[in-house]
């Protein structure tokens, strides 16, 4: 059988919150590689990390990696590249980790890996069309953190604002990963109760802003945002290696379009097994077209 073999590219604030979130929760990876061109900091950060294993729900090897351990590695996940920084959005990003990201494409690629890549570096819609088309895998074999992020901030939202467990609220944020990304409100729901009968149309506006905007309240307050797309990697993480077939709004590949999008997707090993169809009302819809080609948009960016 097949070792369940990670392998995160960056050991900045958000890898490492990523593979913090793994040795914390149980899941069944047998060895987890970091790679980083800082090594000295890797040593130390895969030192604390093994230190951890002794009181872990899991069990699993931490090691300082290098592109040849891509190989034969079930996930790469890339966490690396230029961090957001206060008064810049997401899409400012694309330019310098697209540097970033095509010298780490092509260098897992020439290890002879046929994995998937989990993409978690910003604008990460359009990182994830070009990883695709840098490493030529199938569509279904590059997913993109998407909106899990934004639609775990709604949740939390929308659970302290009606005081019900967050668990318990259900939809998601689709779209961009970013300023244009849209809450489709009907599709929302608490125990299949409708959220018209919990939320104003100024609750819902509130909210939507809220959402939008916590990333750079995170920034503006303590610099990056690390924790909340930590967890959300690894739940991506694990729903792969435990062909979960769980639904996420993962940023995959939008076939009608020809872009990666933040869209409901059933998840497993494979990676994206088919994508969730949503039944949008006109004004959703031209909200999701907007998003469409703000993200082509940047792709044509691309120097």
């Amino acid at each position: 059988m097949k070792e369940n073999k990670v392998v995160i590219v960056g050991c900045g604030n958000v890898g490492m919150s990523y593979a913090y979130s793994l040795v914390n929760q149980r899941n069944s990876i047998d060895s987890l590689y970091i790679i980083d061109i800082n090594r000295t900091r890797l040593k130390g950060e895969v030192m604390d990390l093994n230190h951890t294993l002794p009181y872990s729900p899991s069990r699993m090897s931490i090691h300082a990696g290098t592109y040849k351990d891509c190989k034969d590695a079930r996930i790469v996940t890339i966490c690396a590249g230029v961090p957001q920084n206060k008064g810049q959005t997401r899409i400012d990003l694309i330019n310098d980790n697209n540097k970033i990201l095509k010298e780490i494409v092509k260098n897992v690629m020439d290890s002879g890996f046929k994995g998937i890549f989990l993409l978690a570096a910003n604008p990460v819609d359009a990182m994830s069309y070009l990883t695709w088309k840098y490493s030529g895998l199938p569509a279904k074999q590059i997913i993109g953190s998407g909106t899990v992020l934004d639609s775990a901030r709604l949740k939390y939202i929308i659970a302290k604002k009606t005081k019900v467990n967050s668990k318990s609220v259900h939809g998601y944020v689709i779209g961009e990963h970013g300023d244009s990304e849209f809450i489709p409100w009907n599709s929302i729901d608490i125990g299949l109760q409708p959220i018209d009968d919990f939320l104003t149309d100024d609750d819902r506006e509130k909210i939507s802003e809220k959402v939008k905007n916590a990333a750079y309240e995170i920034i503006n307050a303590k610099g990056n945002t690390s924790y909340g797309i930590g967890v959300c990697l690894a739940r991506i993480t694990n729903a792969i290696l435990s062909d979960e077939h769980l639904v996420l709004p993962v940023s995959n590949y939008d076939k009608e379009n020809d872009v990666f999008i933040g869209m409901p997707a059933v998840i497993g090993k494979e990676g994206i097994i088919k994508r969730i169809k949503l039944d949008l009302n006109k004004k959703d819809k031209q909200k999701l077209k907007r998003s469409v080609n703000v993200i082509k948009e940047a792709i044509k960016s691309v120097k």
